[in-house]
């Protein structure tokens, strides 16, 4: 099958962007999951708004304490260093676990989040990184914490007419710790599972973020109880997810796991090697 008939604007910049989106008209970036919906004709948009080479949202800025990626930055040019990396190189090895490289070079980092996907990686390591989106439309611009970016499945807080223009990504303090695990069939898979842990402790933050759950990523509220070992993963999300039957989790609390011992390698590898 084929998409329906559609009308597709291609704007030189992000004020002509903005302004081709009203009515029934949908942005559209890379079109990893967009195009897939219009060819089953799940979606019947009357227009398509590209944003692909809007210069605007093409851009990558290091501002010292943290690094704001234009929401049109692909994948790829994460992976590949093309752009900086707000972190000690974890955003880049992220990318290069999602799907595959052609999806890659054209899925972008905005049109992730904006899909709302629960077990995309982004919307879970962003989160995790504490991460915000910027969220720009006629009204002006405003900007959205990731932990509260999702509503629900593939439904997030935009507002008619307005698209997700930057991504903030703070910069964690040296000496931070990072955690990432997903369970996936095969690689290039969506996650059935995942989960993301930052310990930044100059900073004062420790942030436990489990995904692919069928709602927006969990935000765990004790996470030193896990880290700790007073807690186990199973234990926590039981507690957090009562309406979910323990054993539907266990994935999720290998993911746990696994980031955390992911988040304790990353420790022990930063630390210099004994004298000899």
């Amino acid at each position: 099958m084929k998409a329906a008939a559609y009308d597709l604007a291609t704007p030189a910049d992000l004020a002509g962007a903005l302004a081709a989106l009203g009515g029934e008209a949908r942005p559209v970036t890379g079109a990893q999951s967009l195009g897939p919906m219009l060819n089953l004709r799940l979606a019947r948009p009357a227009a398509l708004v590209d944003l692909a080479r809007v210069p605007e949202l093409r851009t990558a800025d290091d501002a010292g304490d943290h690094v704001r990626y234009g929401a049109a930055v692909t994948h790829a040019e994460i992976e590949d260093g093309e752009v900086p990396d707000a972190t000690p190189g974890w955003m880049a090895r992220i990318a290069r676990g999602i799907a595959y490289r052609a999806v890659r070079n054209r899925g972008t980092v905005g049109g992730s989040l904006a899909h709302a996907d629960p077990a995309a990686d982004w919307l879970v390591t962003l989160t995790a990184l504490g991460g915000s989106v910027v969220l720009s439309g006629a009204g002006g611009e405003r900007t959205v914490p990731l932990d509260g970016f999702a509503t629900a499945p593939f439904t997030t807080v935009l507002e008619p007419g307005e698209i997700v223009s930057a991504v903030v990504v703070p910069k964690p303090r040296p000496g931070a710790r990072w955690g990432y695990f997903k369970a996936q069939r095969k690689a290039g898979d969506f996650a059935k599972a995942s989960a993301a842990l930052l310990v930044d402790g100059e900073a004062g933050v420790t942030r436990l973020v489990v995904g692919a759950i069928e709602r927006p990523p969990l935000v765990v509220p004790d996470p030193a109880s896990l880290l700790e070992g007073r807690v186990t993963p199973a234990d926590a999300l039981a507690a957090l997810l009562p309406d979910r039957e323990p054993l539907s989790l266990r994935l999720h609390a290998a993911a746990i796991a696994r980031a955390i011992a992911a988040a304790t390698h990353t420790a022990a590898s930063a630390e210099p090697s004994p004298a000899r």
